[in-house]
């Protein structure tokens, strides 16, 4: 076997002497790391953890769930080839809300994630994992999934870069479905440059892919070098409510580096942002109700003991999947029964056309949108999980965006005076996520947030 390299077990050491985080969930075999084919490129050296919702052939990917438990992949996802292919060792798995529904990771088979700034915290979910992981230096990237802020809403809990690329941008093939129209794979990092690396990496299409875009990929320079913006736009209006006052003030201060740089700060409105999480909820677990319907104890993970078929899905699927699976199945199959797909699913389809032409009226006047990506900083374990509703509204100003389909990027902005981290949200339109990052970091190599 190749010995690996001193740094690649140095982390491996790490993770193991951090591992009560519980962020990281199970380490690769090092025969298997050893082994990859790996290339010379962009992440050539760097280690990477990966959701566990992501396929990696010859590994488990369970979603942090039970009824996955014993389930080995037998096929890379197209961004683990994507990674290897340009140098990049992926170490291991993360800790994710189960079925990646959840905001916080604590909806997991394995236990919460705790946030490695205050291990009385969550980490953000449902990615928290690999958020937690690379605030906590257990490898250099990690790649998330994110449906409604599922990278975004844990890297600013965690204060790290988390990216959710145009929908399409990256391939969804070998990433576990919980709804279909909205996931996407998207990068954690510790700097605008590392995010973009592993952006340009596994961006691009793939006939594997019927949703994949065949929109170019900018290459690296573009990510990290193109113009500031001329314009951003700001919806004060939406801001209005449930904003933590710290956040206010941090976003005055990356208005005042617009202004010195002589970039446009204007008002702009999402008038329908409001109605976004209702119609996210309704669209999301009626997808899930759809796509969880495979996971009957016949084809995939485990299988409960049974005398029929009926007792067989029964109890495979009551024992195997957690509370908060549970409640977006059930509510996403009245959603679209009889009678109520009209009123609901239907009805909901139309306000997401609506928030769609939101934001397309909005880039008409603006190149970028900033608001913060979480309305607050990261809450207490156990703190919302008796309470669905509190814990659907920490997602407030990621799931607009989810909605429509275009990038957004959290940056970390400092901390608050609690000393957890806090983040800002740039939001690009369609396929332009070279504009996020390279404006990302200008605001990173300007030092805006560094003494804050």
């Amino acid at each position: 076997m190749t010995a690996l390299p001193e740094s690649i077990q140095n982390q491996l050491n790490l993770i193991a002497e951090k591992s009560d985080l519980n962020c990281v969930i199970r380490t690769r075999n090092e025969s298997d790391i050893a082994s990859a084919e790996t290339g010379s490129g962009i992440l050539s050296g760097k280690t990477l953890l990966v959701k566990d919702n992501i396929s990696i052939k010859g590994d488990p990917v369970t979603c942090s769930s039970n009824v996955l438990e014993g389930y080995t992949s037998p096929y890379n996802a197209t961004v683990i080839d994507r990674i290897e292919k340009e140098g990049g060792f992926i170490i291991g798995q993360t800790n994710c809300d189960e079925f990646a529904m959840g905001s916080s990771t604590e909806y997991s088979a394995f236990g919460p994630s705790k946030n490695p700034f205050d291990k009385t915290r969550v980490t953000g979910g449902s990615s928290g994992g690999s958020g937690a992981s690379v605030a906590a230096g257990l490898a250099d990237m990690a790649l998330g999934s994110d449906t409604g802020g599922s990278v975004r809403q844990p890297a600013s809990f965690c204060g790290v870069y988390g990216l959710k690329p145009t929908y399409g941008r990256v391939s969804r093939y070998g990433l576990v479905a919980f709804a279909s129209s909205f996931d996407q794979i998207g990068p954690f990092a510790t700097s605008a440059e590392d995010t973009a690396s592993l952006f340009v990496t596994i961006a691009g299409h793939d006939p594997k892919d019927a949703t994949s875009s065949t929109e170019p990929v900018p290459n690296l320079k573009d990510c990290l070098e193109s113009p500031l913006p001329k314009s951003v736009g700001i919806p004060r209006s939406f801001l209005s409510k449930g904003l933590d006052p710290e956040l206010t003030e941090k976003m005055k201060v990356l208005e005042s580096f617009c202004e010195k740089e002589g970039v446009e700060v204007a008002d702009i409105d999402l008038p329908h942002a409001p109605y976004a999480v209702s119609t996210y909820y309704i669209l999301t677990m009626a997808e899930a109700s759809s796509n969880l319907a495979r996971f009957d104890g016949v084809r995939y993970g485990n299988r409960s003991s049974n005398k029929n078929i009926q007792e067989l899905y029964h109890k495979t699927r009551s024992e195997g999947f957690g509370p908060e699976v549970k409640r977006r199945i059930m509510l996403g199959t009245y959603i679209l029964s009889s009678g109520y797909y009209d009123a609901y699913y239907a009805k909901a389809q139309k306000v997401r056309r609506l928030i769609k032409h939101d934001f397309t009226d909005a880039f008409q006047s603006v190149d970028l949108i900033l608001l913060p990506t979480a309305p607050t900083a990261a809450f207490k374990i156990g703190e919302n999980t008796d309470d669905p509703l509190a814990m659907y509204l920490s997602d407030l100003f990621t799931i607009p965006m989810s909605l429509a389909g275009v990038p957004a990027l959290n940056i970390p902005a400092g901390k608050f005076s609690s000393g957890l981290p806090a983040g800002l949200q740039i939001v690009g339109n369609y396929f332009k996520e070279e504009t996020i990052l390279s404006f990302s970091r200008r605001v990173e190599q300007a030092g805006v947030f560094t003494h804050d």
